[in-house]
């Protein structure tokens, strides 16, 4: 189980990501970078890194309707 805190931080650490970046990937790619930018700012063990893998394959789409909404609002700002 992904614990509140480390949804947080997840949540942060996509708000705070370019939006190019995260539309870049294939979606096992995006799974790795998330969780690669996420062991480098904290360490955890394997078992919650499994389960934080699940949870951000789970929550794919809407990563990137988030990222999709953002790149719309950078564009329409301009």
């Amino acid at each position: 189980m992904v614990s509140p805190k480390m949804m947080r931080q997840l949540w942060a650490l996509v708000e705070s990501t370019q939006v190019s970046t995260l539309l870049q990937f294939e979606d096992s790619d995006l799974v790795q970078f998330l969780l690669k930018r996420f062991k480098a700012q904290q360490s955890i063990d394997p078992q919650d890194a499994r389960h934080l893998d699940t949870y951000i394959q789970s929550k794919l789409p809407l990563i990137r309707d988030i990222a999709e909404d953002r790149q719309a609002i950078n564009q329409g700002s301009h």
